[in-house]
């Protein structure tokens, strides 16, 4: 056990970005976090469309034909049921995407400073 787990403390501490490639990692990181808003900007729309059209239903029903039928009552709670699930899916992604960034954040700090101390290190 203690074998694999030096393997995947290797693995992990050669993929940190490097001091050198401090302006890539950053420019690297703006792209991946932009794409992840990107992402989540579309990913929000989903609960908006199934209650606007849940609404839209019970509106359209309710005024043409007096109250809404069992059917479609349960159209109403299907779509109602779906929007809340991709709200709540939405909500986890948005604190992923939130977390990602304090921790790109710090990344960036740190190597910026591990960036300057070899700089003044080298004069």
């Amino acid at each position: 056990m203690e074998k694999q787990n030096e393997s995947v403390r290797d693995r992990l501490l050669a993929r940190l970005p490097q001091p050198e490639n401090f302006d890539s990692y950053r420019d690297e990181t703006a792209t991946l976090l932009a794409k992840h808003e990107k992402a989540l900007f579309w990913e929000k729309w989903i609960p908006l469309t199934l209650s606007g059209g849940a609404l839209a239903i019970i509106a359209l029903t309710g005024s043409i034909v007096g109250p809404p039928a069992n059917d479609v009552k349960t159209a109403f709670l299907i779509l109602m049921f779906l929007s809340i699930i991709y709200k709540v899916s939405y909500n986890i992604s948005r604190s992923k995407v939130d977390l990602l960034k304090e921790i790109k954040q710090l990344q960036l700090q740190v190597l910026e400073l591990q960036a300057s101390l070899q700089q003044h290190g080298d004069q």
